[in-house]
C-alpha cells in the first residue's frame, strides 16, 4: 500500500535539493540518487515500535503515564518492582544490547564533544533550522496536530526539546541509567503513548499518512539531529573536525538505536546521511495549513517565553530568530511558510563572525577543549532556564 502522502515534493525540498543547500550536499556523493530506490522505503511508512507500544499497553495506559515513566526509573535503577511489571520490563529490555559490537564510546564522545562546544549556535540550529524547516513537510508534524501540540504551545515543545539534547549530549550521559539514557528511553514511550492514543481515540487515517511516529518519519528527526543539524553549525561559522563529524553520527545512530529505529535506516556517515535525506524529503506532500500554523507558533515562542525577561528583550530574540531562519532555511522556505522578514535581527550576524574567528584555532586542542567547556555550560545555563519556567516541569 502507498500511503497519500507519499508523492514527488514540488516545493520546498525541491527547492533545496536544486537552489539550496541540498545542491551543495549532493556534490559529495559518487553519483546523484536515483528516487525510483526511495519506494524500498515505502513499508517503513507502516511500521511502528512494537516493544515500545507493548511496555505502554501494559503500563501506561493502565496507571498513568507519569507513575508509569517513576516504575520504569526505579526499574533502572535497579530497585525492585512488581512482578507483572518487572516481566514487562525485562521482556523490553532483554534484546536491547547497551554495548553492540559496533560502538565506539570514544568515538561517540568526538560528536558529544561537537555539540557541547557548539554553545548556543547550536541550539540555534536545532531551533532555527532543524524545527522550522521540519514544518516544510505536511505529514510528519501530522502526530503533533492530533495530539493537541499546537494547542499547547510552541514554548512547550521547545523546552522539552532543549531538555532531551543538552541531556543526552553531557559526558557520560548516554550510559545505562544516566540521565541521557533515560531522556531517550521517556522519549520512545512518549511516542508510543501518542502513537496508541492517537489510534484510538482520533480519525488518524493510516491510508492517508501511514502510521503515526513511524519508522521512517523517526530516521527523518535522526537526520534532524545530526545531518541537518551539522549543516546549519556550518552555515553558523562552526568547522567540525573529521573526527567530530564521524562521531556525530555515531552519536545519532546509537540514540536512534536505543528510540527503536531500525538499524538498518540509521546512516553511518554524512554520505549515506544525504542520501537518506534526499530520499525522505523528495518524496514528502508539500507544506499545509498545519505547516504554517506551527512555523507561526514557533516565530511567536519567544513572545510566549518568559525570557528574557523584559518585553523588549523578547521582542528582539523574536527578530534574532527570525533572521536566523531565513538565513539558514533561505527565503524560498520563509515564504512558503509565511514568515515574517526582519531587519533589525540582522544583528545576530555578529554570533557568526564570532564563531569563524573561534574557529581559525579548532585545531588547537586546548582551545577546542576550552570551547567545549564553555559550550557546555551555557547548555547547562538555558536548559535550566526552560526548566524554571511556567511550561516546565
Amino acid at each position: 500500500m502507498i500511503p497519500w502522502r507519499y508523492r514527488v515534493n514540488t516545493s520546498s525540498f525541491t527547492h533545496y535539493w536544486t537552489a539550496g543547500v541540498g545542491a551543495e550536499l549532493l556534490k559529495k556523493l559518487d553519483r546523484h540518487p536515483d528516487l525510483a530506490r526511495a519506494d524500498l522505503f515505502i513499508p517503513y511508512l507502516f511500521k511502528q515500535d512494537d516493544a515500545g507500544d507493548a511496555v505502554v499497553q501494559a503500563l501506561h495506559q493502565q496507571m498513568g503515564f507519569a507513575a508509569a515513566q517513576q516504575m520504569i526509573e526505579e526499574f533502572l535503577q535497579g530497585n525492585e518492582v512488581p512482578k507483572a511489571y518487572s516481566t514487562t520490563l525485562n521482556t523490553f529490555f532483554a534484546p536491547i544490547n547497551f554495548e553492540p559490537a559496533w560502538l565506539n564510546r570514544e568515538l561517540m564522545q568526538k560528536g558529544v564533544e561537537l555539540s557541547q562546544r557548539s554553545g548556543i549556535s547550536g541550539l540555534v540550529s536545532l531551533r532555527d533550522y532543524c524545527l522550522m524547516g521540519g514544518y516544510e513537510s505536511a505529514a510528519i508534524n501530522k502526530p503533533l496536530i492530533y495530539t493537541g501540540a499546537l494547542k499547547k504551545g510552541a514554548v512547550k515543545r521547545l523546552a522539552e526539546t532543549v531538555e532531551f539534547w543538552v541531556d543526552i549530549t553531557g559526558d557520560g550521559a548516554l550510559a545505562y541509567g544516566e540521565i541521557g539514557f533515560r531522556g531517550i528511553i521517556k522519549t520512545r514511550m512518549i511516542h508510543s503513548f501518542a502513537r496508541i492514543n492517537i489510534l484510538k481515540s482520533t480519525d488518524w487515517d493510516n491510508h492517508k499518512w501511514g502510521i503515526p511516529l513511524n519508522s521512517w518519519d523517526m530516521l527523518a528527526t535522526n537526520l534532524g539531529f545530526s545531518l541537518v543539524y551539522l549543516v546549519g553549525l556550518r552555515k553558523l561559522g562552526i568547522v567540525p573536525l573529521a573526527d567530530e563529524i564521524s562521531g556525530l553520527f555515531h552519536l545519532w545512530k546509537y540514540v536512534g538505536y536505543l528510540l527503536g529505529v531500525p538499524l538498518e535506516l540509521i546512516p553511518e556517515n554524512e554520505q549515506q546521511a544525504i542520501e537518506a535525506l534526499y530520499f525522505w524529503t523528495m518524496t514528502q506532500a508539500d507544506g499545509d495549513d498545519d505547516s504554517k500554523a506551527m512555523a507561526h507558533a514557533l516565530q511567536e515562542e519567544s513572545l510566549q517565553s518568559h525570557y528574557p525577561p523584559s518585553k523588549f528583550g523578547r521582542k528582539m530574540m523574536r527578530e534574532i530568530h527570525l533572521y536566523y531562519n531565513h538565513y539558514l532555511l533561505g527565503n524560498y522556505s520563509c515564504d512558503l511558510l509565511k514568515l515574517d522578514t526582519t531587519w533589525v535581527g540582522k544583528v545576530a550576524h555578529l554570533n557568526i563572525w564570532k564563531n569563524r574567528l573561534e574557529n581559525r584555532r579548532v585545531n588547537d586542542d586546548v582551545h577546542r577543549q576550552r570551547l567545549v567547556k564553555k559550550g557546555r555550560k551555557l547548555h547547562e545555563r538555558i536548559k535550566r532556564i526552560y526548566l524554571l519556567a511556567p511550561y516546565g516541569r
